[in-house]
């Protein structure tokens, strides 16, 4: 279903949705991070301490299982309906959070928070391939790659001031007025929804989706910490997720108008943009948690610095995806700057490993991150435009919401992977140093544990988690560049070709 046509846009009227978009994806974005430095003061302020990691968990779970359904309904029934209702449920959801009595509030209220930035950070995107031509897509997807990137830096930080300052509730608080005026620049700027016309929703797809993907999420997210890989937790969850996702597959090939569209999978830029940033997601997500406890547990950096190891790696997303979308587009030829950007990526993750196996001080880490930073800035906002620019105009929101799912879904599949490989070579190192450590504890306990150890123990358990993590940063490496090989199999992806159906 195809919005108000670009051309009938005045760049004023353009500026107002930009910058209204450009707030709301900030919000969204900056609560998936600004929160983890607030919840040891949850936790004293409410209790449950046992369930903390909910506060997180319950969010991230109802971002990824949320999107493709807003993806769905938007291409149905129109962005502007679906956009604003998500920011407004973000919102409403921020003050309760902020208001929270207990744990359990709390969680519920993340939960459906969560539901909201869903909505937020997949419609944002979207919404730039309504409002400009397909050549220019990748210059505002940079901008958005930008946003992204400053709000993960700046939510630690900001958690950490307003918590100390003021209290946590003020992470939620803080959300209020920037929202306000997101929902204001949208309400008056954001194009009318289309004619209304029938149709036929899929339920039975959407509750399969979310039954089957909320299921395998808790599985990857949960297993070896809450519960042990073979435990019949494990074993349940695990088979909840493979009936309710083959259930999925059968009803959506049968759906007169299906969740995910299983026939974009034959449009070969489609499927290998989505592919390539699935694999994005899996390497990114595994080295950005290990990367901050080899820093810590390894180099010996305190918490403060090793947010600042992380500022390289940022800055350089924040320049490369500005600059990078912008020369993208005057070029129009995506694939070059996909295939560098990943390529940087593989590099980068690449070099951490090296460094991490020769023991090699802090400031060479900054070359590396410089490179992962660059390589996701170039990568990220191109693979977008060419996914979009891949499909029918009224499949966009789909599309764009397929490829936030996969990405998410790969993203937590990569922390899982790389965390047994960590625990699994961790365990190895661990067992030579004889029964005076108690491997499980330190494997469960982190830094924590490490803490408590007798001092001459120390160094060899340093040893042992850097052997570890270096394992985490090798696996990356090696799925970034599987990924560039993929990418380079790309055909048609010029600018200014018209996608299928268009």
């Amino acid at each position: 279903m195809t919005e108000t046509s670009p051309s009938r846009w005045l760049p004023a009227h353009l500026r107002r949705v930009f910058a209204g978009l450009l707030v709301a994806m900030a919000l969204a974005a900056l609560d998936q991070s600004i929160v983890n430095t607030a919840l040891p003061r949850m936790a004293s302020d409410l209790g449950g301490l046992s369930h903390l990691s909910w506060v997180v968990t319950a969010f991230m779970l109802a971002n990824t299982v949320s999107t493709p359904i807003y993806g769905k309904m938007s291409d149905m029934f129109g962005r502007r309906p679906f956009l604003l209702g998500a920011v407004g449920l973000f919102l409403i959801m921020s003050m309760l959070c902020g208001l929270a009595q207990g744990m359990g509030q709390l969680i519920a209220f993340r939960f459906v928070q969560g539901i909201g930035a869903g909505g937020i950070l997949t419609l944002s995107q979207t919404v730039v391939s309504d409002l400009v031509a397909p050549r220019e897509r990748v210059r505002y997807q940079g901008l958005f790659s930008g946003a992204f990137a400053f709000s993960s830096l700046a939510g630690p930080l900001l958690g950490g001031v307003l918590t100390t300052l003021l209290s946590w509730r003020w992470v939620f608080y803080i959300n209020l007025p920037l929202g306000a005026l997101a929902l204001a620049l949208l309400w008056t700027a954001l194009p009318p929804s289309p004619p209304r016309r029938r149709h036929r929703v899929d339920y039975a797809g959407a509750l399969l989706l979310v039954i089957g993907a909320s299921a395998l999420l808790l599985l990857f997210s949960l297993g070896g910490s809450f519960f042990a890989w073979g435990s019949a937790a494990s074993c349940g969850l695990g088979a909840v997720a493979l009936v309710a996702l083959a259930g999925f597959l059968f009803v959506e090939t049968r759906a007169a108008e299906p969740i995910i569209n299983l026939a974009l999978f034959r449009i070969g830029s489609f499927a290998t943009g989505i592919l390539t940033m699935s694999c994005m997601g899996f390497a990114m997500m595994s080295a950005m948690v290990f990367l901050p406890l080899y820093f810590q547990l390894v180099l010996g950096l305190n918490p403060a610095q090793t947010g600042a190891m992380m500022l390289p790696q940022v800055v350089a997303m924040i320049l490369t995806s500005t600059f990078g979308g912008r020369w993208s587009s005057e070029i129009g030829r995506p694939k070059i700057f996909m295939v560098a950007g990943i390529a940087f990526e593989a590099a980068g993750l690449g070099l951490l490993a090296l460094l991490a196996a020769v023991q090699a001080g802090y400031p060479a880490f900054w070359l590396a991150l410089a490179l992962l930073g660059t390589g996701m800035g170039i990568a990220m906002p191109n693979a977008t435009a060419i996914v979009q620019n891949a499909v029918p105009r009224d499949s966009i929101g789909v599309a764009t919401s397929t490829m936030s799912f996969l990405r998410s879904m790969g993203g937590t599949l990569g922390v899982a992977v790389s965390g047994g490989v960590m625990a699994a070579g961790l365990a190895s190192g661990l067992r030579e140093l004889g029964p005076q450590v108690d491997v499980q504890a330190v494997i469960s306990g982190g830094m924590e544990a490490v803490a408590d150890l007798p001092a001459a123990t120390r160094p060899a358990i340093e040893e042992a988690f850097r052997h570890a993590i270096t394992g985490t940063f090798e696996m990356g490496g090696i799925v970034m560049a599987l990924a560039c090989v993929v990418a380079l199999t790309l055909r048609g992806t010029q600018f200014g070709e018209p996608a299928a159906g268009q």
